[in-house]
């Protein structure tokens, strides 16, 4: 079969046929009596063995490896193939997220299309300092920067970097509070604490109203974070979290402050007082925890934690005891 009409056939142009011959990958049989190629069907079948190793992604150096190289393995090439293929797909799926970031943005100017692309460019630097940077330049420099930057946030690994990050987004920008909302979703636990953590830097009734919701979260990490920031609002829902931190011994130090400071309502007061005492009721044989909870009411003014801390003076749990005798002792010569 002549060069046409081999190329007719498989689809493979008569020139690329040549460019094969010229690499040894395929060679005509035979010449005809004129001297044109001509192929026989065993080399058509190499053709087409060729386009097939083609269409999976191999280089002609590769296929020509697969064809003539005894030792060339099928299993190394294909683990070859996922890897590269897994590559191009990561490579994709990056560029794809960067497009949707830039489009979410809604940049009215070119101007502002290639400040945004810069953004990400500097955010998706290697080099901390250079993320940094940009972080902190965002606000002034790249209007309608929110997405891209909560983006950043809830992927960032460096502290200081997270830091200057969280700065910028507590500067404002419409919609920030909904879009780090949507990170406490998260499968993955470190976004869904990069996203509390963000989220309890800015201000306002929207993001109070989301922290107050993440308080039912079943990760114990984002509840933490938001029974702190809530209670520091004054928001006494959080009371119960901040409970059960000092008895769990997680960030107690942190939590005692802040139940200390919602004390200073009357109404605050007697419900952190009695919240305190139910816990100490349901702590039996939890020593440490039972001290902790007990060392917690000292700072609870009112006459509910005065009859508490008379009552467990006569605990039967001696470091409980001494605890509260010594806090009454300093309440009565106050």
């Amino acid at each position: 079969m002549l060069i046409g009409d081999v190329a007719r056939l498989s689809g493979v142009s008569a020139r690329m046929l040549r460019h094969y011959e010229s690499l040894g990958l395929v060679r005509p049989t035979g010449r005809t009596d004129g001297g044109y190629r001509e192929y026989s069907d065993e080399d058509i079948r190499r053709i087409f063995h060729i386009e097939s190793l083609r269409s999976l992604g191999l280089s002609l150096r590769e296929v020509g490896r697969a064809l003539d190289d005894p030792g060339f393995t099928p299993s190394g090439l294909v683990d070859d193939l996922i890897r590269r293929t897994r590559e191009r797909i990561a490579s994709e799926t990056e560029l794809l997220a960067r497009l949707r970031r830039i489009g979410a943005a809604e940049p009215a100017r070119w101007e502002d299309v290639l400040q945004i692309v810069a953004l990400l460019q500097a955010l998706g630097s290697k080099n901390a300092g250079t993320r940094q940077r940009a972080a902190l330049s965002s606000v002034e420099k790249v209007p309608g920067a929110v997405e891209v930057l909560v983006d950043a946030v809830l992927n960032e690994t460096d502290p200081s970097v997270a830091g200057a990050l969280r700065w910028a987004l507590a500067q404002g920008g419409d919609g920030t509070p909904s879009l780090l909302a949507e990170g406490l979703g998260s499968p993955t636990a470190e976004v869904r604490k990069r996203a509390v953590r963000s989220l309890v830097e800015i201000p306002g009734s929207e993001a109070t109203a989301l922290l107050r919701g993440a308080l039912a979260s079943p990760d114990s990490v984002v509840r933490r974070y938001a029974a702190l920031e809530l209670g520091a609002r004054g928001v006494a829902e959080a009371i119960p979290t901040l409970i059960d931190m000092i008895a769990e011994e997680t960030l107690d130090v942190d939590a005692a402050d802040v139940l200390s400071e919602l004390a200073n309502d009357p109404a605050s007061a007697d419900r952190i007082a009695n919240g305190l005492v139910d816990r100490l009721a349901r702590s039996t044989g939890e020593s440490s925890a039972r001290r902790r909870l007990t060392q917690a009411l000292a700072d609870i003014p009112g006459a509910t934690t005065s009859h508490a801390l008379a009552e467990l003076s006569q605990d039967e749990d001696r470091a409980v005891a001494l605890t509260a005798a010594y806090i009454l002792g300093i309440r009565g010569a106050r």
